[in-house]
């Protein structure tokens, strides 16, 4: 089944130097834009990371500092990546945990506020996880009946991941999903904003999970010692925790939010 866009999509996978989404690099991005018309056009490129590139990670993807050392820099492309993106949504796989928080952390360090909030995000993995539970590799063979030829270069992810997107929507298509509570519910329409509903476990107010919104829409902290309780009433009682946080190693994305929450609870008095 084709996709029903009213607007373009940018399906996006990211080879990098790690999994650390504030230490860690790209080495090469893959970038698959599919237009309301259908037609489609893929971006690939190797990035210089600026880092070295651990030997355990060139196991895994095979890209080696000496692919890269005459690779044009993140900040030499970034502005050539906005371009492509516009404003199309954004789909990619396991991308909301980590290819789009990384993705954002790089145009944030060059300068970029790169904003996902006008746009709907979809995760493959996610949809697939619900309802299957399954790799990349596995998840190719079970909706797409083949086998994923060049697993972790990023171009044959990113074109996996819109193929099995498309078989997804054939699958599920009127087929009921459980949710925690026992509500049950049609998942998978074919629109982006329901499948970009679908894509999220919680609601997450930064990139990484690390602030949520709790049931009354209000950011709370998803980690450490103030667990659930809310950002404001926190930085409030206990100034230096904010102080802590903007220094320690939280990705660039999470303390930008903390810093508007911040800014809008000193306006707010």
């Amino acid at each position: 089944m084709e996709l029903n866009l009213t607007k373009p999509i940018v399906f996006i996978d990211l080879e990098t130097t790690g999994i650390n989404i504030t230490a860690d690099r790209i080495v090469e991005i893959s970038m698959l834009k599919v237009m309301p018309d259908g037609k489609k056009d893929v971006h690939t490129h190797l990035i210089n990371p600026t880092i070295p590139i651990p030997p355990e990670t060139t196991a895994i993807h095979g890209i080696s500092d000496d692919d890269v050392k005459d690779a044009p820099t993140f900040a030499e492309m970034a502005a050539n990546f906005v371009q492509f993106i516009g404003n199309a949504d954004l789909a990619g796989y396991n991308a909301i945990k980590f290819d789009f928080p990384l993705l954002v952390e790089e145009f944030l360090r060059v300068g970029i506020d790169f904003d996902l909030r006008a746009r709907r995000l979809v995760d493959v993995q996610n949809i697939f996880h619900k309802m299957e539970s399954r790799t990349l590799s596995a998840a190719y063979r079970f909706y797409c009946n083949e086998s994923l030829e060049n697993a972790h270069t990023a171009e044959a992810d990113t074109v996996a991941t819109y193929e099995i997107l498309k078989a997804q929507l054939d699958r599920y298509e009127n087929t009921e999903y459980t949710e925690k509570g026992g509500k049950k519910v049609i998942p998978i329409e074919n629109n982006i904003k329901t499948l970009s509903e679908f894509s999220y476990y919680n609601q997450s107010a930064d990139l990484v999970g690390q602030i949520i919104f709790n049931q009354s829409h209000v950011e709370v902290f998803n980690f450490g010692k103030h667990k659930g309780k809310t950002v404001e009433e926190v930085f409030r009682t206990e100034p230096a925790y904010y102080d802590w946080m903007m220094k320690a190693e939280f990705p660039l994305s999470t303390k930008k939010l903390i810093t508007a929450i911040k800014l809008r609870a000193f306006n707010n008095r």
